[in-house]
């Protein structure tokens, strides 16, 4: 049987999926990969490490698949998006560490240029904010002040990076739903901006050449550690990716994904919407039908820290040994007896946008104790979440009616059962809840008509669980009334000098 080969390039690991015609994965495999913090705030990969281990992954599955007597179809890839690489495109050498997306050693030129007045120009063109999280800012910061010469320079985010690799060094490109993430693309025209470009100081011929989600980016290429000849037909940014493999084909359908970060988006169909204040416009993806090709836009509110919170309970404090322990631990209690975790290790993103607020654990008491903090990071997830679709309906005029959710998190039932009180929705877990590497699958599959088409994935679509709220609101407002207390204490915590508020600094 033939399959599609989904790479799936996250924050903390890498995982290749074979995925069957039915669209149920085969085979997997996983590696994770050094998270690097030379400075507070400072969060950096190496991308040469991304590409070994994702290399190691590939073979693994492939060698499962040469076993079984399967071909691999096609490739498609998903990333982190906003994670900027820099390697030299002569040789392939890295210039520099990848700076991650949840690095925050921009903030301080992202609050300049906002008080300078770009703000309203960038929201106009590229449908995101001043805010280090996105590549602009990290890709001035490495020419400027990191040392990295534009001299035969190649930029790109994981994606293209991957890509790079795979195909020998002969395709430097990306999609739009990554282009769209760098605070370099006009989201309207679909190219790169020249305002921006000029905004940030960046030279046009590093850029990568922008294609459509679904399509032909390159094949891959002799001596490269991984087999040849494989057509790499279809990229998406990881959000954008897990919206598509959601099935959410139509305006106003919504997903939320619990990984590393969350990341809740809102199909808003083929027409960019204005600017959303607390919210990001962003392209979810272009397809190439009938020699059409067709764009669809979103809606998004970034959550920088929920995934990542459980790993600080692992690694960090010790509590679990294992992220799989949160879940059971949380339920050993009925509440967390009025302790809130407000997971800001990266500042705040929707739909606040604080770069300087931090994580603050408030409420503790003697009683408090591993459940109590297990459960108050598990709620953390919800109540963000319901910061974002309350910003999202007040602004766009479409309330959610069902959030289909997935990524780790959306394993544990107590999640969805509090998730869905809080917004007074149903909340939907798919079977598959590999959503993410489906949707890059997905699109690199329509491109070689291993799909027929968008019904066809559709009716592939089916329910695991769908848990719906309490039809009585007032506990679950009670709880979110103090949960925006807790966040406004761990709001503007950190200023531009790397103080506190209580050591004396100006917020």
């Amino acid at each position: 049987m033939t399959v599609v080969l989904a790479l799936d390039a996250g924050t903390t690991g890498v995982r290749t999926i074979a995925i069957g015609h039915d669209g149920i994965p085969r085979h997997s495999a996983y590696r994770e990969f050094t998270q690097h913090f030379p400075k507070p705030g400072w969060v950096e990969h190496d991308a040469d490490e991304i590409w070994d281990v994702m290399v190691q992954t590939i073979n693994e599955v492939v060698q499962k698949l040469e076993a079984e007597g399967e071909e691999i179809a096609a490739i498609g890839i998903t990333d982190q998006r906003e994670t900027v690489v820099v390697w030299d495109r002569t040789t392939g050498d890295l210039r520099h560490r990848a700076i991650v997306w949840q690095d925050r050693r921009t903030a301080a030129r992202c609050d300049a240029l906002e008080a300078a007045g770009h703000l309203d120009q960038v929201r106009s063109i590229t449908g995101l904010v001043l805010d280090p999280y996105f590549s602009g800012s990290k890709l001035e910061w490495l020419l400027t002040e990191g040392g990295v010469s534009a001299d035969n320079l190649a930029f790109g985010t994981v994606d293209s990076w991957l890509i790079w690799k795979l195909t020998g060094g002969t395709a430097h490109v990306t999609d739009v739903s990554n282009a769209s993430r760098t605070l370099l693309f006009d989201i309207r025209t679909l190219a790169w901006s020249p305002e921006m470009l000029d905004l940030f100081g960046v030279p046009a011929d590093c850029l990568p050449e922008v294609r459509p989600s679904s399509g032909e980016f390159g094949v891959t290429a002799e001596g490269t550690g991984v087999p040849a000849g494989i057509p790499i037909t279809g990229v998406a940014g990881d959000q954008q990716a897990a919206l598509f493999g959601q099935a959410c084909f139509s305006p106003g359908m919504t997903k939320n994904t619990y990984g590393t970060g969350s990341f809740l988006l809102m199909n808003a169909g083929d027409t960019c919407p204005d600017p959303v204040e607390g919210l990001l416009t962003t392209v979810a993806w272009s397809l190439d039908i009938d020699g059409q090709t067709q764009t669809a836009y979103a809606l998004e509110g970034a959550i920088f820290v929920t995934g990542a919170a459980i790993q600080w309970l692992r690694d960090g404090l010790g509590i679990i040994s294992d992220a799989s322990e949160v879940g059971p631990l949380a339920a050993e209690c009925d509440s967390t007896d009025g302790v809130y975790l407000v997971p800001a290790f990266a500042g705040l993103g929707s739909p606040f946008w604080d770069p300087y607020a931090r994580g603050t654990i408030i409420g503790i008491t003697r009683g408090t104790g591993r459940p109590q903090l297990a459960r108050a990071t598990v709620e953390a997830m919800a109540y963000q979440t319901r910061d974002v679709v309350d910003a999202m309906a007040a602004a766009s005029g479409h309330a959610v009616e069902e959030l289909r959710v997935d990524g780790g998190a959306s394993v544990m039932d107590l999640l969805l059962s509090f998730q869905a009180d809080q917004l007074g929705v149903k909340v939907t877990r798919p079977v598959n809840q590999e959503t993410t590497a489906l949707g890059a699958a997905y699109l690199a599959g329509l491109a070689v008509g291993f799909w027929d088409g968008l019904d066809d994935i559709t009716n592939q679509w089916s329910v695991d669980t769908t848990v719906e709220p309490n039809a009585d609101r007032s506990a679950a407002d009670a709880l979110y009334a103090q949960w925006q207390r807790a966040v406004e204490r761990a709001r503007g915590w950190e200023t531009e000098d790397g103080a506190s508020d209580a050591e004396g600094g100006e917020n």
